[in-house]
């Protein structure tokens, strides 16, 4: 495209092209007119569209000889049969005035094609020339009309190689978004490998520093500086979730497990796991139950990020409420703070990516994906969300709302604690492998370690385990997913639980894995406690699980 005209308005140029044209569909039906054409016709351009071109142009029936019709219909088959222009005769074609009387018309038609990426005619562009003047001066003096008629072929001409210079700059137009778009895909496809990879990268170490301070906790316990390194630690491994949920929003590829909840409950959990030395947000919560069909980690997740957002945007002492309520068939959930507020003209972009309000107290903490975040969640379940604040210094309030539903929030089962386990723990990180083994084995449990896949299938192949925990990415040939397939070859670890434990946590890790085999995937680092219940789930199913040949096999 010539410099300088990359922002070229073609409808506003095609509206006023001073010669007639008319677009229409590859089975005939006008898409528009523009001025030129509409004056020469006596149409109404909004009247016409979308009707069949036939229909808004018929023959004359006055005329038993009319053949506009069928000739300007042989030539628009052959466009789209063969994908080429095709230039018509001189030919009478009638034009109908508003009062429904067919006036005399002889017209100089081209209908050329309008390709996509695969060759097929989409569109054709209908131009022609009123040359009803000319046969009449033909007719009246044949000296004058020859020079006439050469002016009017030449233009003819013109119009014509300009109507192929037309459809050549849409190829290449056409031509360019696709390799546009497929840049654009290449480039998304290298950003979610770098935050897959990210995350692996952060997660190896995070495990081990959190794995490392559960069993300094088991040594020393009390002591100040521990609870410092469990918030920072929580912090980091915050931030890596982020990125991969923020990352997960943009691409839609963020999912739910949901079942009917209360949202009061999910209300009061939120508020539990706030730390200790942060003020409560004061709470108003209907009487009766606020039912939802939501997952609740998700839930809780967006409920965590705006209480978050309050506390980062507030002075200490500042007030933070949260209230639910119900309003036209809608879970309604607010959270106000009396924080320095906003400009309300940047309400809409607060939930953009990266986004952070310089507020002008302090500069605001975090990578900007928290919102975004609770924006994603909202929509994953049918809901939305909006900010509203008055202006600066006025506070800010951040309200979802999420359609009810009238099925029954099922009963919540308790889950027992674990007994001790035999347990074969595979990771190539050996301070990590050291430290998860540690503290299970002052859990009671008997722990093996393996820190190759070779010494992994070596041991496996003759030691029984009631579960084997096993990173996915170990720096060999043989990944984590080529040990479970070969695992569940075995008849010793058929019907073993296998855990995957990895800094690989995006979706498509967890569909690899349970192809693979495994029975469950976690992510780096561990949380003991969720690492408990998921031990007595997978372990008591597979213990209820009779013999029998592997499907996966």
């Amino acid at each position: 495209m010539t410099a300088g005209f990359e922002g070229l308005d073609y409808r506003h140029l095609f509206e006023h092209l001073p010669s007639p044209y008319l677009l229409m569909t590859a089975d005939f039906t006008i898409v528009t007119v523009n001025r030129a054409y509409a004056r020469a016709t006596m149409v109404d351009p909004a009247a016409v569209a979308g009707r069949p071109m036939f229909e808004v142009f018929p023959d004359n029936p006055e005329d038993p000889g009319a053949d506009g019709v069928g000739n300007l219909r042989r030539s628009l088959r052959t466009v789209v049969d063969t994908g080429r222009p095709d230039t018509m005769a001189l030919q009478r074609y009638d034009i109908r005035e508003p009062d429904g009387r067919f006036v005399v018309r002889y017209w100089s038609p081209v209908n050329s094609p309008v390709l996509d990426d695969a060759g097929r005619v989409v569109l054709i562009v209908h131009r022609v020339q009123d040359v009803t003047e000319l046969i009449d001066l033909r007719e009246q003096d044949r000296e004058r009309a020859a020079a006439r008629l050469q002016e009017m072929e030449a233009d003819l001409y013109t119009r014509a190689r300009e109507v192929q210079q037309v459809n050549r700059q849409l190829r290449e137009a056409n031509a360019a978004l696709a390799a546009a778009t497929e840049e654009l895909r290449a480039q998304q496809q290298a950003k979610d490998r770098f935050i897959a990879t990210l995350s692996h990268e952060l997660r190896n170490p995070l495990a081990s520093a959190s794995a490392a301070l559960d069993v300094l906790g088991l040594d020393i316990a009390g002591h100040q500086a521990h609870a410092v390194l469990r918030r920072q630690l929580t912090a980091l491994s915050r931030l890596t979730d982020d990125l991969l949920d923020a990352a997960r929003v943009a691409t839609g590829n963020l999912h739910a497990t949901r079942h009917p909840l209360d949202l009061r409950t999910l209300v009061h959990a939120a508020l539990d796991d706030l730390p200790a030395d942060l003020t409560r947000p004061a709470v108003t919560l209907p009487d009766e139950p606020v039912v939802i069909d939501g997952d609740p980690v998700r839930l809780g997740q967006m409920l965590t990020n705006l209480l978050d957002n309050a506390r980062k945007h507030t002075r200490d002492g500042a007030a933070v409420t949260v209230h639910l309520d119900v309003r036209d068939g809608q879970a309604e959930l607010r959270v106000r703070d009396t924080g320095p507020g906003f400009d309300p003209v940047l309400a809409d972009t607060l939930f953009d990516p990266f986004t952070r309000v310089d507020t002008g107290t302090h500069a605001p903490s975090g990578l900007g994906l928290g919102l975004a975040i609770v924006r994603g969640i909202a929509e994953l379940h049918q809901g939305a969300v909006s900010a509203h604040s008055a202006g600066p210094g006025t506070g800010a309030t951040f309200t979802v709302r999420i359609p009810l539903t009238t099925e029954a929030v099922p009963p919540v089962g308790e889950h027992p604690a674990r007994r001790a386990l035999r347990m074969l723990l595979v990771d190539d990180n050996t301070d990590l492998a050291r430290m998860y083994a540690t503290t299970l084995r002052r859990r009671g449990d008997t722990v093996t370690v393996a820190t190759t896949a070779r010494d992994a299938l070596a041991i496996a192949g003759s030691t029984p385990f009631d579960v084997i925990l096993c990173d996915l990415a170990l720096g060999e040939d043989v990944d984590g997913y080529e040990i479970a397939r070969r695992l569940r070859r075995n008849t010793l670890h058929r019907h073993t639980p296998l855990v995957a434990v990895s800094g690989f946590s995006q979706d498509t890790d967890r569909q690899r894995s349970r192809a693979a085999g495994f029975d469950a995937h976690v992510a780096k680092p561990l949380d003991l406690a969720d690492l408990d219940t998921l031990l007595a789930r997978v372990v008591d199913g597979a213990r209820s699980t009779p013999a029998g040949p592997d499907p996966r096999r």
